[in-house]
């Protein structure tokens, strides 16, 4: 291999260590919830779709809210089932449509369709409890790597398993086609990545971690929620997030 291109190969991998350490940073992050249960609020969105925009409108004004992330955790799926009337929704993931049709599943529904909120109680009042469950904390290390302690307020039986996303905000299209042609969207608290993992359970300390992956997504991520659910489409017990670049 001739100099130059040890050199290329050098100043590239630099730039990719520069960028994933902008995200992980030397210094662990660390987000924790109260001890009150927090709500996960999940939207299930499309650039696609042009009832969407006020969906995600009403979500990105939690950024203002002095309840976001202690008492309410939002994020954002991107489901791919409009992608195929005419413009393909960069965020979209077949992975969050299979996501949102085991809930409907599960909850006798035939159909999906956006924009839907789950955990949500409808009008204007968020679905802000007042039910003492125990504290979720999690930590983000440089590697990537995010850890998390649960000590729930009673006995824990069941198995845990965490959640962790990547959130992207202040993200932008001008679509092109489709429901949305000729509009400039923006987007908050969009899921880039998911993560999950079972946890253990030591004298009713619940113990659990994740690996998030550098790459593009992990670029554009701002945020990190994460929460823990006792089955998949079972409630969030606890939920908790932050934000990871300023």
């Amino acid at each position: 291999m001739s100099a130059n291109k040890r050199r290329v190969i050098a100043a590239v991998m630099m730039v990719i260590w520069v960028a994933a350490g902008y995200i992980f940073a030397s210094e662990p992050k660390t987000f924790e919830s109260g001890d009150t249960q927090s709500s996960l609020i999940e939207l299930f969105t499309s650039e696609g779709c042009s009832s969407c925009p006020p969906a995600e409108k009403w979500l990105s004004a939690l950024k203002s809210s002095s309840d976001l992330w202690k008492k309410a955790v939002p994020v954002a799926f991107h489901v791919d089932y409009w992608d195929h009337l005419g413009w393909r929704d960069r965020f979209a993931k077949p992975e969050f449509t299979s996501r949102q049709q085991r809930y409907a599943a599960a909850w006798g529904g035939d159909s999906v369709y956006t924009p839907s909120f789950v955990v949500w109680f409808g009008g204007n009042a968020m679905p802000i409890t007042s039910t003492k469950v125990g504290v979720l904390r999690v930590s983000v290390g440089d590697d990537g790597k995010v850890s998390a302690t649960f000590a729930p307020d009673t006995m824990q039986a069941r198995p845990l398993a965490l959640n962790v996303a990547l959130l992207g905000n202040d993200l932008e299209s001008d679509v092109k086609r489709g429901e949305n042609s000729g509009r400039k969207l923006r987007h908050d608290f969009v899921v880039l990545q998911l993560a999950n993992s079972e946890m253990t359970n030591q004298g009713n300390l619940w113990t659990g971690t994740v690996l998030l992956s550098s790459g593009a997504e992990t670029d554009k991520a701002t945020a990190l929620a994460a929460w823990l659910k006792s089955g998949e489409t079972a409630p969030p017990i606890q939920a908790t997030g932050g934000w990871l670049k300023p």
